[in-house]
């Protein structure tokens, strides 16, 4: 048998060595480079001779080789996820383009946390993002990669503050003083940080609760899962991404110029001859005199491939960015090194993730834009007679410093060192073995490490005004440092199993974990020292050199994903979670979660039609909890030392007292049911494609921070379990693809979120000064509030008075009406709830269009139905304002509207100063071109491309920026208008 098996080899290899020596004088070699969306190569696309089973793959770069007779006729080019181009071999050099099948959409994985699922398989409301979908330009955060990308996702500018990171909110709110914001984990570690964007390979966001479930009492805000970049075997890649940014200021605060002030000052007689002897000679625009044009460069470099049988991948970045506010500066070193081998036959596969970021700020004092709002545009930025606060103009009264009055907006930026430095580091390690005798079951072990430390000081010398407010002694300055620690670990065990039964048409994907997470926060307290780094005499010594917050959670998971025909699908979750943060009998807490798809065009009367492509049903229902407003050790009656301004007497001595610290032993978990149903559907080969959902969220045990009895408690404000809050909304997901041909396609991506949310239940308020309870603190009244939460209104409603107005349509200044008709105008009888700031709608647009090697792209969005209370306007736009003790300050523009004078208590809280700020907003408009291969290597490639982010912006809101999340406009840090032109380099 040997013998013969020896025979048949040796005559095999004759023949075809015979047969390679026939044909070899007859081949020849064809090469080209494989392109795919945004004319970006493709590496590993499958290239094959037709009907002769010879192939290769393309390689990094997107360059394939291959061996070809003279009867050669196509070239077969083929990836998953994308349309088979089949070209004929005309030359031996032959590109080929490549374009998304959106048929194939539904054998694509999605990861759904705690592991991943075929698409087909989902069914629950899940949104996930790739980076051909994200934002482009200076992107520091993610939350702006996905800015209006997804329905019932609203992403909220925090500023533009140099690394600031916006509000994001997924599907409305559904707390009061829990937290909204979703929980964000990177490859399985949940995370509340910064993560490169270059990194990031895709985000996946769970909206319904049955989707959210698994990660129970921290998903009450959604769950966003991030997944980063890994490497490939192969040959070494290396990418290289560079971009310089220009930012630059696009619209000021309206407050009067120089000759309006004066001219206001002087016609008003309101001002008498002293108010108007204060006059300066000066014409200062101090919004000008404090803000720049900014200036960033990013760059990113990383290295994939792979050693042998070990895929890594290695990146570093470095970001240098300016902002708009002078002397504001960050400096952001990253790196994040991923290695993914597999052992023992593939058996047991090893995920190792490590993330650093080392961040330097050189922080403005953020003060400067309010007094620059206000300080008298009269007045010079210098005043080289007063030496002693270096130069610079200040109000004086009486030979020293006026307290009362705004500092030189200049001086505030000039004359402060304020520095801190934040270090982090997170990854984690993940064991994925498969048992040899049953290798459907696999045991998974996740273990994940985040530790974040900061640092820094705030310095202003012996010259600095705001020293001499601040200590009440200019001659010593000041000198304030702090640091912190924050640690989090986390460990996970889970046994998945997943089979396919092909006798019964089944598939089961069964999981179980069991997780614990540790959060440890640790404060160094330090005393007041001066700019010499002495202590401040009278400065009150620390008491408590070191603080420490901790908090622990424990979880049971479990879920079921049962998949019959590939065309129905139940997924069943179940968590239980205990938490460290409430009373041992109010610890655990159960949630459970069920979900229903039917995949319609599997069906054997659809499967076949040329119209319908995609056409899948879901239903779900879910239960998810919030703990994130509930502080540690609340549940536990503590005392705490009083501080040394609180000593009490015995003798002659003075001692710090304990003081019974408020608590609240029955505080529980803050529950939300969701109920979903939604439907997927595709038409002509999902050329046309999209999903509608509707929901359902009932909120229990609503926490708020309620006002108590006096006497009932170590405080009169307690957070508690006290109400309800339902949210209901649509949402509507389409996408297009209007021209696809091997030299032009255009996507075109829309989307569409309608949320309404009202308190249903409250606990009666004990303070009968307000309707609900107050919140919304303004400036310009000391504790004044602007907003309440009432039953039967939406969150954080504005509680105002209904203005009067004159025949010339002029706003009457303390005229209101009378709604009870009692013939006097009183607090809560006249008051009414009048809208809110979250939008009713919110809407997304973009649109990506690739002709050969041009690309042209731009986002759009939109809010409707939001409302800003303008406390620029309340505040400044009145005259009383104005003239205060012996100096002058400017007022908005509003008050040539109003002339107000500001006498009337009532004044700030009419409606008048309740603006629409729906608004119409380009977040982005960009443009690259595709220079292909460099350097005469078909390895190489460069893109450049050119983008501007916040264009333009179209709303009737009169004030800065229409979107201010709180709903409150009040010395907004101003986002400018960046212009980035940047450079992509593989090779």
């Amino acid at each position: 048998m040997k013998c013969k098996q020896l025979l048949q080899f040796l005559s095999f290899a004759f023949l075809l060595l015979l047969g390679g020596s026939a044909t070899a004088q007859q081949t020849h070699t064809i090469s080209g480079v494989v392109t795919g969306q945004g004319n970006v190569p493709m590496a590993g696309v499958s290239v094959l001779i037709k009907e002769t089973g010879k192939g290769t793959f393309t390689d990094p770069s997107g360059v394939y080789k291959i061996l070809a007779d003279a009867n050669a006729k196509t070239l077969v080019f083929s990836y998953v996820g994308y349309r088979k181009q089949e070209l004929p071999i005309t030359s031996d050099h032959i590109n080929a383009a490549l374009y998304l099948d959106s048929s194939s959409h539904l054998t694509d994985v999605v990861v759904i946390g705690y592991g991943a699922v075929r698409k087909q398989d989902v069914s629950g409301a899940v949104t996930t993002l790739t980076t051909k979908d994200f934002q482009k330009g200076t992107i520091t955060s993610f939350d702006q990669m996905i800015a209006g990308k997804a329905a019932g996702i609203s992403v909220t500018s925090n500023g533009g503050h140099p690394g600031s990171g916006g509000t994001i909110r997924v599907r409305g709110i559904s707390t009061i003083n829990g937290s909204s914001d979703p929980l964000v984990v990177v490859d399985g570690l949940p995370f509340s940080g910064y993560v490169n964007p270059n990194d990031i390979a895709t985000i996946t966001i769970l909206k319904d609760a049955a989707s959210a479930a698994i990660y129970g009492s921290q998903a009450s805000g959604g769950v966003i899962l991030i997944t980063t970049k890994k490497g490939t075997p192969g040959q070494v890649k290396l990418n290289f991404n560079t971009q310089f940014s220009v930012a630059k200021i696009k619209k000021y605060v309206d407050v009067l110029s120089a000759n309006q002030f004066r001219n206001y000052i002087n016609t008003n007689p309101y001002f008498d001859s002293t108010e108007r002897s204060l006059e300066g000679t000066a014409n200062t625009d101090w919004q000008k005199e404090i803000y720049q044009t900014a200036l960033t460069t990013n760059n990113s470099l990383s290295i994939s491939g792979g050693v042998g049988k070990l895929p890594y991948r290695l990146s570093v970045g470095y970001l240098n960015q300016d902002g708009i506010l002078k002397t504001d500066k960050m400096k952001r070193t990253t790196g994040s090194l991923s290695l993914t081998p597999s052992f023992l036959q593939n058996h047991l596969k090893v995920e190792l993730n490590l993330n650093g970021s080392l961040t330097k700020n050189y922080n403005a004092n953020q003060g400067a834009i309010g007094a620059a709002v206000v300080y008298d545009p009269t007045q010079p930025v210098y005043d080289p007679s007063n030496i002693f606060f270096g130069g610079y103009h200040q109000w004086m009264n009486g030979g020293v410093l006026n307290p009362n009055a705004a500092l030189n907006p200049v001086a505030l930026l000039m004359q402060r060192d304020d520095e801190s430095k934040y270090n982090r580091g997170f990854g984690n390690l993940k064991l994925d073995y498969s048992f040899q005798f049953l290798p459907e079951l696999h045991f998974i072990a996740n273990f994940g490490y985040d530790v974040a430390t900061t640092n820094g000081f705030t310095r202003e010398d012996s010259t600095s005004a705001n020293a001499w407010k601040a200590n009440n002694d200019a001659a010593r300055g000041t000198n304030n440092i702090y640091n912190n620690k924050n640690q989090n670990v986390l460990a996970e065990y889970t046994l998945n199993y997943d089979k396919t039964f092909s006798s019964i048409k089944s598939h089961i994907n069964a999981m179980a974990t069991y997780a614990y997470q540790d959060t440890k926060y640790t404060n160094n307290n330090y005393r007041n020292y001066d700019f010499a780094g002495d202590t401040i005499p009278g400065s009150t010594p620390v008491l408590y050199p070191t603080g420490l917050q901790q908090n622990s959670l424990v979880s049971y998971l479990g879920r079921l994903i049962y998949t019959y025909d590939e065309k129905y699908v139940l997924t069943a979750s179940i968590r239980r979670d205990g938490s460290s943060k409430l009373a041992p009998g109010y610890r655990w807490v159960t949630f459970p979660s069920v979900s229903l798809a039917w995949n319609i065009a599997k069906e054997n009367f659809l499967k076949n039609s040329k119209t319908i492509s995609t056409l899948k049903l879901r239903v779900s229902d879910g239960k998810t909890a919030n703990q994130g407003g509930i502080g540690n050790y609340q549940f536990y009656p503590g005392y705490y030392l009083s501080d040394n301004v609180s000593k009490y007497q015995f003798g002659d001595n003075y001692y710090n007292m304990y003081t019974p610290s408020p608590y609240n032993e029955a505080l529980t978990w803050e529950t939300t049911t969701s109920a979903n149903a939604g439907i997927d559907f595709g038409f002509l080969k999902d050329r046309i494609s999209g999903s509608i959902d509707v929901y359902h969220k009932h909120t229990k045990n609503l926490l708020i921070n309620a006002l108590l009895p006096v006497g009932t408690n170590f405080t009169n404000q307690l957070i508690g379990n006290v109400g309800e809050m339902v949210s209901k909304g649509v949402e509507l997901n389409l996408s297009l693809i209007p021209i696809q041909t091997t030299d032009a396609q255009w996507t075109i991506n829309f989307n569409a979120a309608y949320n309404n949310s009202k308190i249903t239940k409250l606990t009666q308020n004990p303070d009968s000064s307000f309707k609900g309870i107050p919140v919304g603190g303004i400036s310009g009244a000391t504790g004044q509030t602007i907003q309440e939460e009432y039953v039967g209104q939406e969150p954080n409603s504005f509680l105002v008075y209904k203005q009067v107005y004159n025949s010339q349509g002029k706003p009457i200044e303390g005229a209101y009406a009378d709604l009870n008709g009692d013939g006097a105008i009183n607090p809560i009888d006249d008051q009414y709830f009048y809208h809110s700031p979250y939008p009713k709608w919110t809407l997304g647009f973009s649109t990506n269009f690739t002709y050969k090697k041009w690309s042209f792209s731009t986002v759009l969005r939109a809010n409707i139905g939001n409302y800003v209370y303008n406390n620029v306007a309340s505040n400044m736009g009145v005259a009383r304002n104005m003239a205060i003790n012996n100096y002058l300050a400017n007022a908005s523009t509003d008050i040539l509207n109003t002339n107000f004078i500001g006498s009337n208590s009532y004044d700030m809280q009419s409606d008048y100063y309740v603006q629409n700020a729906s608004f119409l907003k380009m977040d982005n408009i960009g443009i690259s071109y595709n220079l292909g291969k460099i350097f005469h290597s078909d390895r190489t490639n460069l893109t450049i491309s050119g983008n501007v982010q916040n264009v333009f912006i179209v709303t009737k809101y009169t004030g800065l920026d229409p979107e201010i999340y709180s709903g409150i406009d009040n010395q907004l840090y101003p986002n400018p208008r960046v212009y980035t032109l940047g450079l992509n380099l593989n090779f």
